[in-house]
Order: structure tokens, then C-alpha cells, then sequence
């Protein structure tokens, strides 16, 4: 009895088991579902830097870069050093009036520092104490068209007003000077002047002043620098500064490009 129930019951086992193999086998046989794609590696693009934007006035310059292409008084050595303040002729001469109607503005100009029309962006006032000069060097604010406007106008002052008289707001009368200045060929555009103011005070004491004046346009920039003493101005200061000047600017200006 035991051995006619025990190939039934192995057959059902094996039934079974080939069941459970076929299972097996349509269980590997089946289509497993779809890997999701991964993402490829990206790699960290770095955001160019923005272009610098230009100022009003057309300078593409930023404020510290404006204020490194001032000149210092290591550019024109000893013994030129750092200011006191407004040189006490500023007042006493430079502040007159004429009817010399044309020449009051040039007047006007000097006094106030604005030969370029307007006020400095940035500006160093340097002293030389052996000659009582003093040297005033600034980088403009003004459009390149603007620059070169004043610079014409610079340009006809020794023809409209080569002589002529002011009176101060003491009542000096001077007798005013100008005469057209050589400068560097540096920059694009560029002119000097030199401007001699003979005075006789109340009590009968001579004064003569003596200003240089230099407006150097380098592209969208510009500088002017008035380099003033009583008696004579050392005209190589003028001429180093208008030169270092002009340099440092364009370097500058090339530095600010290269890092765009």
C-alpha cells in the first residue's frame, strides 16, 4: 500500500516542482521594466564677468581705478609733498573780475578748478614748499565730447584774451597774461596754457602768479592739472605730470579692459 501511494505522490512532487520550474522559467523570461535614464555629469560653467557700464560721462573706469590714475607726489619726488590746503593766492588773485567779457570765464574756471567744464571725479593737490607752488591734478567727469569742446575753447584763450585787465574784491587791479603752453604728445587730444597775473597791491607791493595749465584727453578720459607759485613754477613738474599722467591712465584703462 505504501509503495503503490509513493510514486503517485513522487509524481505529484515532481508535478509540482515542474510547475514551480516553469514559474521559474517564465519568471526570467518576463520583460523587466525600463531603467530610468541617469543624468550625464554636468560640469560648473563659470558666469563671465559683466562688462563694466559706462558712466554718464562716457568713462568706463570704476572709482577705485579712477582714483589709482592720479599722479602722487612719488611720481614728481622731492620736494613735493602732500597738501596743506588752498594755496592762500587762490583767493587773493585767482578770484577777480574783468569786462574782458570773453576772458571772465577763463577767470572764473582757474579759481574754481572746472578748466574742463565741469567738477573733478577725483583730485590730489601736491605742495612744493621750496617754491611755494602748488601743484592741483584731477581726473574729469565729463563726456569725451565735452573734453574736447573746453579743449577748444583752451585753445582760442591766448588769441581772445592774450592781455588783458581784472580787479580783485579788494580792489588790485592785475594786469592777466596768456600765452599758449607746449605740451607732451601724449593722449588724443591735449592743451597748455600759461597765465602770468601781475599784481600791485593797496600798499604798493608787487605780486606776480604764474599758473600752468595741462588738459590731456586719453580716449573716454581725461585730466587737467594747474600747477601755480608766486614768482616762477618749475615747468618740469608740469611736464612729468602731464606725462606720468597720461601713461598711468592708459594702463589704467587697458587693465580695465583685460579683466572683462
Amino acid at each position: 500500500m505504501i509503495d503503490a501511494i509513493r510514486p503517485r505522490g513522487l509524481r505529484s512532487w515532481l508535478t509540482v516542482a515542474g510547475l514551480l520550474g516553469l514559474g521559474g522559467c517564465a519568471a526570467l523570461g518576463l520583460k523587466q521594466p525600463a531603467t530610468a535614464p541617469q543624468p550625464l555629469p554636468t560640469i560648473d560653467r563659470q558666469t563671465p564677468a559683466p562688462k563694466p557700464t559706462a558712466r554718464a560721462d562716457g568713462s568706463t573706469l570704476t572709482d577705485e581705478q579712477a582714483q589709482a590714475a592720479l599722479i602722487t607726489q612719488t611720481d614728481l619726488g622731492a620736494p613735493w609733498t602732500a597738501t596743506d590746503g588752498a594755496a592762500t593766492w587762490r583767493d587773493g588773485l585767482l578770484k577777480a573780475t574783468t569786462e574782458a567779457g570773453a576772458c571772465q570765464p577763463l577767470l572764473d574756471a582757474l579759481y574754481s578748478d572746472e578748466l574742463l567744464g565741469g567738477p573733478a571725479r577725483v583730485a590730489i593737490g601736491l605742495d612744493d614748499t621750496d617754491n611755494d607752488a602748488q601743484l592741483r591734478y584731477q581726473i574729469a567727469a565729463r563726456r569725451p565730447s565735452d573734453v574736447d569742446a573746453a579743449l577748444t575753447w583752451l585753445a582760442s584763450m591766448p588769441a581772445q584774451c592774450a592781455r588783458f585787465t581784472a580787479t580783485t574784491e579788494l580792489g588790485v587791479m592785475e594786469d592777466v597774461q596768456v600765452t599758449d603752453a607746449p605740451l607732451p604728445e601724449v593722449g588724443d587730444a591735449r592743451q597748455g596754457l600759461r597765465v602770468s597775473i601781475d599784481a600791485v597791491t593797496t600798499d604798493g607791493q608787487e605780486a606776480l602768479l604764474s599758473l600752468e595749465v595741462a588738459a590731456v584727453r586719453v580716449s573716454a578720459d581725461a585730466f587737467v592739472l594747474t600747477n601755480g607759485g608766486l614768482g616762477d613754477v618749475p615747468n618740469d613738474a608740469t611736464q612729468a605730470a602731464v606725462q606720468v599722467g597720461a601713461l598711468r591712465l592708459a594702463d589704467i584703462r587697458r587693465q580695465g579692459h583685460a579683466q572683462v
